[in-house]
């Protein structure tokens, strides 16, 4: 008879992200994993298979809950700036409200991993191309409203946010300034302005 799992494996992927996402692929040990997740050595590899797949399924998972939901908050906005400048100053305050900022798990991966794996950089140009859709979907229909200008394309201005966003992410893993991370969001929503 097949013994039941006595752990909640979405919770487990939920820490597994998280331990991928501030130590990276290379910086933790299979040990590590173990240890971090509190589940034997044979319950992790029969549940999720070996390291790769275990994080290939932390990137699948980021991209449903993180990606997923700022996409969420793009599609279901009302007004568009206002949106925008909230998923900015989230960034903000992620990038500088942590003693060890992570960072991006895309972006880290993307460092890290992509330029020598095929499927990873695969998983993490879809997850930025879904974003910069999302933005581009959400200006386009601010530029409609007339809540946005229209003197850059919309597709110009989803690239451009989705280049800032990362780009303060990946500077937030190396002691940010809180005055470069401001002003950097100051002069990217100046953009939006009619």
């Amino acid at each position: 008879m097949a013994r039941s799992k006595e752990f909640d494996e979405e919770l487990v992927l939920d820490k597994a992200m998280d331990l991928f996402w501030f130590k990276g692929y290379n910086g933790i040990s299979a040990q590590e994993l173990v240890d971090g997740l509190s589940l034997s050595r044979s319950s992790l590899y029969d549940t999720y298979g070996d390291k790769r797949t275990l994080f290939i399924r932390a990137l699948r998972r980021y991209r449903s809950k993180v990606t997923g939901n700022m996409i969420s908050l793009l599609d279901n906005a009302g007004d568009v700036p206002a949106v925008i400048k909230a998923i900015f100053q989230a960034t903000a305050v992620e990038c500088l409200g942590d003693n060890s900022p992570k960072g991006c798990f895309m972006v880290n991966s993307r460092i890290e991993l992509a330029p020598h794996d095929a499927e990873i950089a695969e998983i993490i140009t879809e997850n930025r191309q879904a974003i910069e859709d999302g933005f581009y979907k959400a200006i386009k229909r601010g530029q409609e409203l007339g809540q946005i200008t229209t003197k850059q394309s919309a597709k110009a201005l989803a690239g451009f946010f989705v280049n800032n966003l990362w780009g303060l992410k990946a500077y937030s893993k190396s002691e940010p300034e809180k005055e470069i991370i401001e002003g950097t969001i100051k002069i990217v929503l100046s953009v939006l302005e009619n």
